[in-house]
């Protein structure tokens, strides 16, 4: 009987990575899914879209993520550069940006920055990522104050997004996304 304890250890051994590798296969890692890229209406793909958050209709890129204004941007010129522009990433244009579903493209819009690029406008504000938002549906920006001014998320109108983020961190990935 002896015998049997170590076929016991090796058989409890091997049912362990079966276990993970079902886990695995079932999705149960966590990960969180990526939201479709925003579409036009004819189905191209958008550079700036629409979805649903905890802020209501909200502007995003083409990867999900929330689009925010800085309020000391005056007309169509971006006060947003060096450090500010390493925590609010301008939202940059590599030919002519397109309007998803639900966006007016006569508001969208390019500007000269700088160093040459251009940035996407929306409604003659200059767009901008937040580096915490780190996934599709966050709007950890909302609200704040940095680089001398609030950042907001903004409207398919092209206004400012007027509710505040959530007192859990302003995370909108339970929203449902409509391209």
């Amino acid at each position: 009987m002896t015998r049997s304890r170590p076929i016991n250890f090796l058989a409890g051994a091997a049912a362990i990575p079966l276990v993970a590798l079902a886990v695995a296969a079932c999705g149960g890692g966590g990960a969180a899914t990526a939201a479709s890229p925003p579409k036009t209406s004819s189905g191209a793909s958008a550079t700036v879209g629409v979805a649903n958050s905890s802020l209501g209709s909200i502007l995003v890129n083409s990867n999900g993520r929330t689009l925010y204004l800085f309020k000391a941007d005056s007309g169509a010129k971006s006060a947003c550069a060096g450090a500010c522009a390493t925590a609010w990433p301008p939202l940059m244009a590599t030919g002519t940006p397109t309007a998803g579903t639900g966006l007016t493209a006569s508001k969208l819009g390019t500007i000269t920055r700088s160093n040459g690029g251009q940035q996407v406008t929306y409604n003659g504000h200059p767009l901008y990522l937040f580096v915490k938002d780190t996934k599709a549906g966050e709007t950890n920006g909302q609200g704040a104050t940095a680089f001398g001014a609030a950042w907001f998320a903004l409207t398919p109108s092209g206004n400012q997004a007027s509710a505040p983020a959530s007192s859990s961190g302003g995370s909108a990935s339970s929203g449902s996304y409509s391209y």
